[in-house]
């Protein structure tokens, strides 16, 4: 597979020399951690919600988005999330990548600079040509909503 190619801006170089570049963690990782920008020590308390700077912004190829998605371990170890994941960075967005999260855990966690937050991933985007018709074809599931076709 080959890669794609993204443009990659630190927006204030002089103060992102100490942020490490977004990067996988392994050879076959398929999200790029990305790490905060703050200047201070910020504190989630739980249920609260707080934007986070990464410092960089992206020009992302016609027909791709780049999405933002937890980190299993904050997730899973900390209750920390992104509040609106999988969160898009569309192809025409030029400003800075900031992250929302929200900690659905019961203890304050706190996020310190540099720290790994979340992470990249990047997608094709199909646009759909949406067409109006009276009615739509009969399916086996018809109108059965969530659970309808199981557990």
């Amino acid at each position: 597979m080959n890669p794609l190619d993204v443009l990659f801006c630190w927006l204030d170089p002089d103060n992102c020399r100490d942020l490490s570049l977004p990067a996988y963690a392994t050879a076959q990782a398929a999200g790029m951690d990305i790490v905060a920008a703050i200047t201070q020590d910020t504190e989630l308390q739980p249920g609260e919600i707080k934007t986070f700077p990464t410092g960089f912004a992206v020009a992302l190829p016609d027909g791709f988005e780049m999405q933002v998605r937890p980190r299993s371990g904050l997730a899973i170890k900390h209750g920390i999330t992104v509040v609106n994941a999988p969160g898009t960075i569309d192809a025409d967005y030029r400003g800075e990548v900031k992250i929302g999260l929200i900690n659905l855990g019961q203890s304050p966690f706190t996020v310190q600079r540099g720290d790994r937050i979340a992470q990249l991933i990047f997608a094709p985007v199909c646009q759909a040509r949406l067409q109006q018709v009276e009615e739509l074809g009969a399916t086996e599931r018809g109108t059965g909503g969530f659970g309808h076709t199981g557990r």
